[in-house]
């Protein structure tokens, strides 16, 4: 089945008990955004919000909610979409299976964009910024934000659908300083399509068309957050994946998707940019006011009943958790394929995504050498750290084994496997003074930071403790320690202040343990937190606190470390600070009196009755 429209979708869900409506009036402060976060950790279905406050029009969100959801709107073009991928990593396959991969090919014909005429419904009405419902996601969010949109932009030196770039950054419609109807804040980070043709329009010095879509096919959606190869076209794979051709228009000189329930056209001149943020997250934190180019607008459009579409996002799972999951149902081994070497990657969603890798690579460089290590691992961790959003990583675990296999997709029996094998003097690399994700603020400024590559390869060196060694329970001037998971320790400190205590109080613990190598022999990663028994209380806290609140060279220690011929290492385990300090972004809390508000929606005669705790 293809859906021509964001409705016929929502429809198609209703149908088969994956859609509910709300009819209640809703706010779009805050509101709408609290009853969609509840919903989603409920495991819930679509929401439909029919009558939202200060607007004509309605929104949905929570489409993509859930895998299951995600793989039944796809279901009729999932299986020819992976199977042309992997056609496209293997095409000798084509050749001795022709009939086969026939129907592979046939969808390949869908894939291809369909100008129509520009009398097309989206351009049923004009409509301005303020008639729109503006989501305000979070408390301190600095206005209404579009958190789905499909941000269009061409390359000024070859124009044209083919080399376009459809990409999903946020879009601040109000707030700050934008003038309400004339200009919103266009935000894009390292990495991205967009980011290239701006920098060629500016060398020019000619504005930068750019076209947001919103609604659509949901094909439309996936196909502007997949990571795709360079030279193909998202596109031409909206059109595979919903097997409905791209339809576009153009009108006043911009691309129009012809499809889409709403589009917002403008242009991003030279050196305009504006303050844009705060913003609530996917790491659980508020991304900062910075400058981010301006966009001044032309036009906005709507069809006739458009329907506004939507996410919130947060500290992980949240619904863009589902993206990341129907993208790796899609491109399988689609990244390995691209690195030598590499087997299996794994962007831990919980712990936001960039700031923590997990890879599993080969080991052949050196087979006649007795002593197993890191080798080719190294190689394959460059290639990893050069490659793509790949590149964004800030901590990448990799290992390898000629025996075992090892799940990258498996955290936890990922890390146990490479802490029991790790040599903390010899496979600690470091890679200082260089860029990060713009959304993680761990690091010494917005894209500046650090990072480590931790590599580990041969036989079992420590069998990792269970319980939390008696020293690390009777520590001067830290708490009590609370295992975390196997050999990883999390202990309470003082709240952070600055750079040089932070070194002092790490001596301290140095001074202490210095002499307990025998003792901490199981004890692989010491963790300094604010609050231990959060932090260890599940793997996913572990992962979200540790890995999102430090800077690889920054807050990096080690019990007994030393530092020769420039290589940094430790004789005992590794600490890492991971306590929040005062350059971090604030942590994401809802509104309690909103959250009351939501209570009753949920509570009998409300349209989400039916989906209490103790009904789901």
């Amino acid at each position: 089945m293809s859906y021509p429209s964001l409705e016929a979708c929502l429809l198609d869900l209703e149908k088969a008990g994956h859609l509910i409506r709300i009819k209640e009036e809703v706010d779009p402060n805050l509101e709408m955004a609290a009853i969609h976060l509840r919903v989603y950790e409920m495991g819930g279905p679509a929401i439909l919000f029919e009558n939202v406050k200060g607007s004509k029009f309605r929104a949905v969100s929570n489409i993509f909610g859930t895998l299951e959801r995600s793989k039944y709107i796809f279901r009729h073009s999932l299986d020819a979409v992976k199977k042309l991928i992997k056609l496209r990593n293997n095409p000798v396959d084509a050749i001795k299976h022709p009939i086969e991969n026939f129907t592979a090919g046939l969808a390949a014909i869908k894939a291809l964009p369909l100008k129509n005429p520009i009398n097309q419904p989206v351009t049923y009405q004009e409509i301005n910024i303020s008639d729109l419902p503006l989501i305000k996601h979070w408390p301190k969010d600095g206005g209404a934000f579009v958190t789905l949109p499909q941000v269009y932009t061409e390359d000024i030196d070859k124009p044209g659908i083919f080399n376009a770039n459809l990409g999903m950054y946020r879009i601040q419609l109000t707030g700050n300083d934008y003038e309400l109807d004339k200009e919103i804040g266009l935000h894009y980070q390292l990495h991205r399509g967009i980011g290239v043709h701006q920098t060629k329009a500016n060398k020019k010095g000619q504005s930068l068309k750019v076209s947001c879509f919103i609604g659509g096919p949901p094909s439309h959606s996936v196909a502007a957050v997949m990571p795709l190869p360079e030279g193909i076209s998202e596109m031409t794979f909206a059109g595979l994946l919903g097997s409905r051709r791209f339809r576009y228009a153009y009108k006043d000189g911009f691309c129009l998707s012809t499809d889409a329930d709403f589009v917002i056209t403008g242009e991003v001149y030279p050196e305009e940019n504006k303050p844009e943020g705060p913003f609530g997250d996917h790491l659980g934190y508020y991304s900062l006011q910075h400058p981010f180019p301006l966009m001044r607008v032309h036009k906005v459009y709507a069809k006739k009943d458009a329907i506004w579409a939507f996410t919130v996002v947060g500290r992980p799972p949240q619904e863009d958790t589902s993206f990341g999951q129907l993208i790796h149902e899609i491109t399988g081994d689609a990244i390995p394929q691209e690195i030598p070497g590499l087997k299996s990657v794994h962007a831990v969603d919980a712990a936001g995504v960039h700031p923590l890798l997990l890879a599993v690579g080969s080991e052949r460089y050196t087979p006649y050498t007795p002593t197993k290590q890191p080798a080719e691992l190294l190689t394959i961790a460059n290639h990893i750290l050069g490659t793509g959003q790949l590149s964004l990583a800030k901590f990448l675990f990799i290992t390898g084994s000629d025996t075992n296999n090892i799940d990258a997709q498996d955290t936890l029996s990922f890390m146990t496997y490479l802490l029991e094998r790790i040599n903390f003097s010899r496979d600690v690399h470091f890679y200082t003074n260089t860029t990060m994700d713009t959304l993680d603020y761990s690091g010494t400024g917005i894209n500046s930071g650090s990072k480590v590559v931790f590599a580990a390869y041969g036989d079992k060196i420590r069998a990792l403790t269970d319980i939390v060694p008696t020293v690390l329970n009777t520590l001067e001037g830290f708490g009590n320690g609370h295992l975390a998971m196997p050999g990883v320790v999390c202990i309470t400190a003082a709240a952070y202040t600055n750079a040089q205590d932070a070194e002092a109080q790490v001596n301290q613990l140095n001074a202490q343990l210095s002499t307990a190598n025998e003792v901490l022999a199981g004890t692989a990663i010491i963790v300094l937190c604010d609050d231990a028994g959060f932090t260890a209380q599940t793997l996913n806290n572990y992962l979200w606190v540790t890995y999102t609140r430090s800077n690889p060279s920054h807050d990096m220690y080690g019990i007994g470390s030393f530092t020769q011929n420039k290589h940094w290492g430790c004789t005992g385990p590794l600490v890492i600070d991971a306590r929040i300090k005062p350059h971090h972004a604030p942590v994401l809390i809802k509104d309690g009196a909103v959250e009351k508000r939501v209570d009753q929606l949920f509570e009998k005669g409300g349209s989400l009755y039916s989906l209490s705790s103790t009904q789901v």
